[in-house]
C-alpha cells in the first residue's frame, strides 16, 4: 500500500523525470538509489540543487565579465527579480496540504528553475555576439 501511495505522489509531481537533460548525471544515480523514500529523493533534490546553484553563480559571473558595462547593471537587476520570482513562484508549492508531496514540489521546482536559468545565462554569450 505504501508503494502505491508513493508512485501516486510521485506521479503528481510536475516535472518529475522532465526535466533530466537539464540536470547532472549524479542527479539520475542518486535518484535510482533511493527505492522512492523521500528522505532520500529530499537528498538527491538538495545535492543537485547545489551543483545547479553553483552552475547559475558560475554562469552569471562569467556574463557579468564579457557584458559591456550597461548590459551587466540590466543584468544584475534582472537576476534579482529572477531569484525573487522563482522564490515566490516555487513557495506556491509549498503552500498546500499535500504534505511531504508539497516539499518534493518546492525543492523540484527550485532545482529545475536554477537549472533552467544557468543554461539561459551560459548562453546569454551567444546572444550577445
Amino acid at each position: 500500500m505504501k508503494k502505491i501511495i508513493l508512485w501516486f505522489v510521485l506521479g503528481l509531481l510536475p516535472g518529475l523525470g522532465v526535466a533530466d537533460d537539464l540536470l547532472s548525471s549524479a542527479y539520475a544515480d542518486c535518484m535510482d538509489k533511493t527505492g522512492g523514500a523521500i528522505p532520500e529523493i529530499l537528498n538527491c533534490i538538495a545535492a543537485e540543487n547545489g551543483a545547479q546553484d553553483a552552475r547559475l553563480n558560475r554562469a552569471y559571473k562569467a556574463a557579468q565579465t564579457h557584458l559591456p558595462q550597461k548590459r551587466a547593471i540590466q543584468l544584475k537587476e534582472v537576476q534579482r527579480i529572477w531569484i525573487k520570482y522563482r522564490d515566490a513562484n516555487c513557495k506556491f508549492y509549498a503552500e498546500t496540504k499535500a504534505g511531504s508531496a508539497a516539499t518534493l514540489r518546492t525543492n523540484e521546482c527550485i532545482m529545475n528553475a536554477t537549472a533552467t536559468r544557468a543554461i539561459e545565462l551560459e548562453n546569454l554569450k551567444y546572444i550577445e555576439q
